[in-house]
């Protein structure tokens, strides 16, 4: 009695690909085996060793207009089982539907309903002037460093020819569905304080330890700020804020050994309208301003801030927000707070929306039980349905002739 797209989301879900070592090429096989079930063409590119991105297309009736990429990543993030109601890879379903495993939100279903909305326009005999490019690639949960990072400089991406590409988004727990045409550029910090060591029965003057008190108290003290900018500021979401966390801290050997070395480790997200030189500017004044010997490096340093148009001027954005007014759906616009490869395809100057069709839905990527129901899921492949065959017969653009 189930409907055969929800099995081949829990058939994908039960695929183990969760850090430190996802089985990738289970993966790669499931996905190759949809893909040439529905007649698409099949490419992997191995981007590094045990890295491969797989690409299956459906060729347009104009090759030479740029295609819609949709792009997915088949990496999960680790569980804390003991915390889990249901094993976290099983793909258990409950009586209101609820189907609890890691990756149901973060972002199986996405790569579920891609392949089963093409499924459908192909049963219906549709056919489109654009290319439709189906990407599922590695690593975007441990920062896409060996995947979208580097495909994305690669002929193989080239070759693509992308005009405009969907990815991942959020779930909301609204009505509303979440839109992203932009993300955070995320700087990771770690900030070294240098002082003088001494017997941790005395007091030394200089030391280490009050350099990374007057550091942690810059840092943080603009992070209450931001966050009560947040709070008082009802039109703001996450997005439009920066935020900024202790992380790490290291130093000291013993007890009773004042160290002469202490280093703190800061996770910072920064908005698009934020001036990122600026920004470190500021970073450079709180480290002078602990003392002498206080010096700062980046772990993590993104300076792209380019962001997709929602003009409905755009031809893209008229598409994708034309088929969500007819459908009803209400959107919500905002900067991701976090990071997704989007970041990567936005860097080689293509519009890239993130958007997964989940309202109605708590926030559950990365937490404890994991779900989405599978009305939910069902729904986002109606909208998927709807958006493709938009995107994919957008007229041709002045630059494509």
């Amino acid at each position: 009695s189930e409907d055969p797209s929800v099995t081949l989301f829990r058939e994908y879900l039960r695929i183990d690909t969760v850090h430190p070592e996802p089985d990738y090429d289970a993966a790669i096989q499931f996905l190759e085996r949809v893909g040439t079930d529905l007649g698409l063409a099949c490419q992997k590119v191995e981007v590094c060793q045990g890295r491969v991105v797989l690409i299956l297309t459906w060729q347009g009736t104009n090759p030479r207009l740029r295609s819609v990429l949709l792009n997915s990543h088949t990496d999960v993030v680790p569980v804390f089982e003991e915390h889990w109601t249901y094993p976290p890879f099983e793909a258990v379903k409950d009586s209101q539907g609820n189907i609890y495993a890691r990756g149901t939100q973060d972002m199986k279903c996405v790569s579920i309903q891609y392949l089963e909305a093409i499924r459908r326009l192909k049963a219906e005999g549709k056919c489109f002037a654009r290319t439709i490019h189906l990407t599922f690639v590695p690593d975007e949960e441990v920062g896409g460093h060996k995947g979208m990072e580097i495909f994305v400089q690669r002929p193989e991406f080239r070759a693509l020819n992308v005009g405009f590409a969907l990815d991942e988004g959020l779930a909301s727990p609204s009505d509303t569905f979440s839109v992203f045409y932009g993300e955070k550029s995320p700087w990771w910090i770690k900030v070294k304080c240098v002082g003088s060591p001494g017997h941790g029965s005395r007091f030394i003057s200089n030391t280490a330890a009050e350099k990374i008190h007057k550091v942690i108290t810059s840092f943080l003290a603009f992070r209450e700020s931001e966050k009560q900018r947040l709070k008082s500021d009802a039109s703001l979401t996450l997005g439009d804020v920066t935020s900024l966390n202790l992380t790490m801290l290291e130093g000291g050997v013993s007890f009773n050994v004042v160290p002469s070395e202490m280093v703190a480790g800061f996770d910072i997200r920064i908005p698009p309208t934020v001036d990122l030189k600026a920004f470190e500017e500021q970073v450079a004044a709180w480290c002078r301003g602990a003392g002498d010997g206080v010096t700062y490096e980046f772990h993590q340093k993104c300076m792209d801030q380019h962001i997709t148009s929602t003009d409905e001027s755009d031809p893209w954005w008229k598409a994708f927000s034309g088929v969500c007014r007819d459908m009803k759906l209400q959107l919500k616009l905002e900067i991701f707070p976090a990071a997704t490869d989007s970041r990567y395809i936005r860097a080689v100057r293509h519009p890239a929306i993130g958007f997964s069709p989940m309202n109605c839905t708590p926030v559950l990527l990365h937490d404890h039980n994991e779900f989405l129901n599978e009305q939910v899921f069902l729904r986002g492949i109606d909208i998927y349905a709807r958006l493709l065959p938009a995107l994919a017969s957008v007229p041709p653009l002045p630059a494509e002739g």
